[in-house]
């Protein structure tokens, strides 16, 4: 049974479509890209990107940290799951990359 003060590690994830055709937009995309890297988040596929987070607080504070650095054009997106709900993800094709096992492992140290 869980008790009020108990708190969820969840998964905050921002996906994002930013255009690239000129100079400038490239430019924009590399800030925003390693904005999210420098912030935590890890490369799930090319333009979605992931973060683990502490409970309801810290996955609001990540996502105004996104919204105060949005590029000026393109389109972005956050979505918030539990652990669980992403451990059950499945792969179609692929493999999960070492960063995505490693996060999970780490998890359990805490």
């Amino acid at each position: 049974m869980k008790t009020s003060y108990e708190v969820r590690f969840m998964r905050l994830i921002v996906f994002f479509d930013l255009p690239t055709a000129t100079k400038k937009d490239r430019k924009e995309y590399t800030i925003f890209r390693r904005f999210l890297l420098n912030n935590g988040f890890m490369m799930m596929q090319f333009s979605v990107y992931v973060r683990i987070c502490k409970g309801v607080d810290m996955i609001q504070k990540y996502e105004k940290y996104v919204q105060d650095n949005l590029p000026k054009r393109g389109n972005i997106r956050t979505l918030t799951i539990t652990n669980s709900q992403y451990e059950r993800m499945n792969i179609l094709l692929g493999n999960a990359k070492i960063e995505e096992k490693i996060g999970t492992k780490q998890l359990l140290l805490f």
